[in-house]
């Protein structure tokens, strides 16, 4: 720093605090600025209600064959195989473990198809 600079520093440091304020006053109407503190972001008010995020919307799906009853077992087991491709042997497995995933992962229209399908048979199906 140069030494008038230095001069007007140490002059600063001797003022009261009233001589500081008529001096900032004299510097805003002489040169035009305003020295009022400001905050650097706007502030932002937040309702109460939107502090938690909002939950994503889901776009997968799994259809789940819930429930089999005995006398449908052969009609549900035919679906499953024309869903899944599955063998026989496979597709029988799956239907007997139920609760069991039959469709993993797919979008609502489909899986509301697959849902529907399964359920015109005689099954006892759920989406998740």
């Amino acid at each position: 720093m140069s030494a008038k600079t230095i001069e007007l520093l140490e002059q600063l440091k001797s003022l009261t605090i009233l001589e500081t304020s008529e001096l900032v006053k004299q510097i805003e109407t002489t040169f035009g600025v305003d020295a009022s503190p400001r905050p650097i972001l706007p502030t932002i008010y937040i309702n109460k209600d939107e502090t938690e995020p909002p939950e994503p919307v889901k776009t997968e799906f799994d259809v789940i064959l819930e429930e089999v009853p005995a006398d449908k077992k052969i009609a549900i087991l035919k679906a499953v195989r024309n869903i899944t491709f599955l063998g026989l042997k496979e597709a029988k497995d799956l239907v007997e473990s139920a609760p069991v995933v039959v469709k993993e992962a797919i979008a609502l229209d489909l899986a509301q198809e697959i849902k529907q399908h399964l359920e015109s048979v005689g099954a006892k199906v759920s989406l998740k």
